[in-house]
Order: structure tokens, then sequence, then C-alpha cells
């Protein structure tokens, strides 16, 4: 089963996580690299639908870095979870695999059962 990562347990507690120190938006004041990062995918959007794909992409890479760079701890979560989710995704092909093995075992047993 796979989970959206999103939905990270609440109680994470690793030991090579940095202390999370409060961020300058608990305290009331604008988080500049939150603006900056939102005006930069946003401006990447409308690059990318007004047809500069290449100025668009680099844009939308640069605010998705600046997102990455103010969500570290969250990035860190998932990074830590990622193995799990991997290993689940594998366990879910090598299902889907085995039924298409077995669909075409018994295709090819109901070939010869016809006469085709």
């Amino acid at each position: 089963m796979v989970l959206p990562l999103s939905n990270t347990p609440k109680n994470y507690n690793d030991p090579n996580r940095p202390f999370n120190a409060k961020r300058s938006s608990d305290d009331g004041s604008v988080s500049w690299l939150r603006v900056t990062s939102a005006v930069t995918l946003v401006t990447g959007g409308a690059l990318l639908l007004a047809g500069k794909h290449r100025l668009g992409l680099a844009a939308a890479a640069t605010g998705t870095s600046l997102a990455m760079l103010d969500q570290q701890d969250t990035v860190k979560k998932w990074w830590a979870h990622l193995p799990g989710y991997i290993a689940d995704v594998q366990s879910v092909l090598a299902h889907v695999e085995g039924a298409v093995e077995e669909f075409a075992h018994q295709r090819a047993r109901l070939g010869k059962a016809i006469g085709h």
C-alpha cells in the first residue's frame, strides 16, 4: 500500500533530525524565502503557459529549489520514508507482474484448447 507523502507520521523521532528552530513566520513576520519561492513558481508557470519553455522550466526549478530550502524538515522526513515507499511500489509491481504472467499462461492454455 502506498501512502501520499503528505501523510507522514506525526511522531517522527529520528535521532539524526536537526533541532527544529522556530521559523520567522511563527512570530508574525513575513518569510521572504516563501514569498520568493511562490512568486518564482507562479512566474515559471506563466512563462510555460506563454510558450517560453526553457525560461519557464528554469524559473519553476528555481522556485522548487527555494521551496525545498524553506521546507527542509519536511524534505528530510520524505527522504527518510522514501525507501519504504519504494519497497511498497516494488511489491505492487511484483504482484502485477505475477498477474500478467498468470494471464499469459492461461491465455496460452485457452488457445491450445480452442486450437489456435
